[in-house]
């Protein structure tokens, strides 16, 4: 599988489960979320639009992806909704590596990198302000989606997470 064909397959509407653990607090919390991934396509503005901002052509992108959330966590705890942009720069002599720049709500946007295993998972990299964010990401099937992530800050790592995510399917149209 290619880096392409793996994001397109990520494209649509999940149901996401998620367990973390914050190190520091000693606090484990649970999530349930509705996810809907879309494609961007190299041309599109929001995608020329962060690439300019870090100095990359945007011709060299094979395209992108928008995260949009909408999270019930644990009770009483208040929702979130929010969105996320993925760029991806596939290295010029190894597709299955490259950069990517991430845009995270009303954060500025960071660099990091991408790397796509003979296992097909996908592992993604970023450093954010004082912190660094190695996310991994497989299919244990077509519409079950897995993923983990590791934030370490300077004083070792501050929170895991774990995410179970199934991809809603339109209805059946019946005869």
């Amino acid at each position: 599988m290619d880096i392409q064909t793996f994001l397109e397959s990520c494209v649509g509407q999940w149901f996401s489960q998620r367990s973390s653990y914050q190190f520091d607090t000693e606090k484990a919390e649970s999530h349930k979320s509705e996810l809907t991934v879309e494609w961007l396509d190299s041309d599109h503005s929001l995608l020329v639009s962060l690439c300019q901002q870090h100095r990359i052509d945007p011709s060299q992108a094979i395209g992108g992806q928008k995260v949009s959330w909408n999270s019930a966590a644990d009770y009483g705890q208040k929702k979130q909704v929010g969105s996320a942009t993925m760029i991806i720069i596939p290295d010029s002599n190894q597709t299955q590596t490259g950069k990517i720049i991430q845009s995270f709500q009303s954060q500025p946007s960071s660099q990091g990198s991408y790397s796509l295993g003979e296992d097909e998972a996908l592992t993604l990299t970023l450093n954010v302000g004082d912190f660094s964010l190695e996310e991994r990401i497989w299919f244990a099937s077509p519409n079950l989606r897995l993923r983990t992530s590791l934030m370490k800050g300077q004083s070792g790592y501050s929170r895991s997470a774990f995410y179970s995510e199934i991809r809603r399917l339109p209805p059946e149209k019946v005869a």
